[in-house]
This record gives structure tokens, C-alpha cells and sequence, in this order.
């Protein structure tokens, strides 16, 4: 199969010559900094956005990225976002992976900040970054619109329905658009992971309390890395143009489901 970003999803007889180009958002750390790693390596030119400049730079200076900070949920940061990135040159895939969960309260005590900061940043961070880049996907003639969803826009489970009414609510972006851009050159692909161990999204939705962040994988035999997931994104935007994978599920083999696991 054809996975090299310079002639990936050409017709006959039309090799690319020069690279594909990626946005990927969330990027200074766990799955985005892996994709960022995982298309680089591919030979894509790619673009990482994050708040967190120092971070960036060290990932550009390790990777060759463009670095660029700006934060998803502010209007005017994702506006000069649009204007680099495009004045810079053309845009083929924006890897939507800015997110994250914030607390475990059930529904009747849950905070209404943190189900407002969630749907911010996974919701309308999503919306407000692919809305910017549309037309510069469009213009490209082979766009991909990815959102890095998770198995919670799928399902629900007790504690979770914050970011699971944020994740369902992403996803429905992600279905919607994809009605919408039909017929158009634009493919619009959902990837859900389940069960991923990363530096901070656990930490990040505990407060920074590291004893319940590392109770989530307790006994957990192996389950995923960000690298798995930057596998399962690279796999998807390295189809033939034709080919739309519409979503791609992934969990460990530990992992049934969002509430049943295996654990030692």
C-alpha cells in the first residue's frame, strides 16, 4: 500500500512532489505531540498548535514542526492561527486533538465550570478551528478534517458525563460535517480511543492528584500509548483520497468496553 505522503491518494500517473501538510492541535504533549512525531517521521510537513510555547519549541527543535501557539478556545487566537498557517503555504489535514476531561462528579453534583471548560475546548475548539481551516482544506483539493474523538462519545459510564456529553457532542460535528461535505474533495475521519495512558490526561482531570490519576490503569494490563493512537491517525490520512474512513475505534485488548476491564 501507498503510505507516502508525497504520492498518497494521487490519481495514476500524477506523483506529488512536494509534502502534505498538517495541522494537529493539542500538541504539546500525549497523543497530539505523538502524531506530530509519527507524521513528521512520514516526511509530512506539519504545523503544531498548543498554549504552551516552551513545549512547542522544544517538539519543533526535536521534529521540525512550525510551531505556533494559540489556544482553541479563544476567537482571536484561532482567527491568527488561520492567517499563518495559510499565508504559509497549503493545508491538507487539520488533526482537531486539543481536549480533555476535567472531574468525576456524577450528574447531580457535577461543576457546571468544568462542563463549560470541556465543552469549550473539545466542542467548540473543534468547531472554531475547523470552521477557520475549511477553506484552505477545500482549496487543497485533497482536505482531511480529523477529530480526535474518544469512546466516550460512543457510551456513557457513571462520573463521566461531562466529557462524555462533550465527546458525543464532537462527534455529532464530526458526522454532521461529513453530510455536509459530501461530493466535495474533503474527508472528514473520527477516531475514538478508548483506555490511552499519557503523561497528563489523567493527572489533568484529578486536580494533579497522581494517586487517583495512576488509579485509572491500576492492573491494567498495557494499555494504550499515545504512539497507538498516532499509529491508527497516520493509517487513516495515508488512504487513497477515495477511501474515508468514516470512524476508527480503538481500545487495549483489556478494555471491553467503558466499563468493563480487565485488571490484574
Amino acid at each position: 500500500m501507498d503510505t507516502d505522503p508525497r504520492t498518497a491518494r494521487q490519481p495514476a500517473g500524477r506523483a506529488r512532489t512536494e509534502p502534505l501538510r498538517a495541522v494537529v492541535t493539542g500538541a504539546s504533549s500525549g497523543i497530539g505531540r505523538a502524531t506530530v512525531t509519527r507524521l513528521r517521521a512520514e516526511g509530512w510537513d506539519v504545523v503544531a498548535v498548543a498554549r504552551r510555547g516552551d513545549r512547542l519549541a522544544e517538539l519543533a527543535a526535536a521534529t521540525g514542526a512550525q510551531a505556533v501557539v494559540a489556544d482553541v478556545t479563544d476567537d482571536d487566537d484561532v482567527a491568527a492561527l488561520a492567517e499563518q498557517v495559510t499565508a504559509t503555504g497549503p493545508v491538507h489535514a487539520l488533526v482537531n486533538n486539543a481536549g480533555g476531561a476535567l472531574g468525576t462528579d456524577p450528574v447531580a453534583t457535577g461543576s457546571v465550570a468544568d462542563w463549560r471548560a470541556m465543552y469549550e475546548v473539545n466542542v467548540l475548539g473543534t468547531l472554531r478551528v475547523t470552521q477557520a481551516l475549511l477553506p484552505a482544506l477545500r482549496a487543497s483539493g485533497r482536505g482531511d478534517v480529523l477529530v480526535l474523538s474518544s469512546t466516550a462519545g460512543h457510551g456513557t459510564y457513571p462520573g463521566g458525563g461531562g466529557y462524555v456529553a462533550a465527546k458525543h457532542a464532537e462527534r455529532t460535528i464530526a458526522e454532521t460535517l461529513r453530510l455536509e461535505l459530501v461530493g466535495e474533495p474533503v474527508r472528514v475521519i473520527e477516531v475514538a480511543p478508548g483506555m490511552v495512558r499519557t503523561d497528563e490526561f489523567s493527572l489533568r482531570r484529578f486536580g494533579g492528584d497522581r494517586e487517583r490519576a495512576d488509579a485509572v490503569y491500576a492492573g491494567v494490563a498495557e494499555p494504550l500509548t499515545a504512539e497507538d493512537v498516532a499509529d491508527a491517525v497516520a493509517w487513516t490520512l495515508t488512504r487513497p483520497h477515495h477511501v474515508n474512513v468514516d470512524l476508527l475505534v480503538l481500545r487495549p485488548r483489556a478494555q471491553a468496553s467503558n466499563t468493563v476491564v480487565a485488571r490484574s
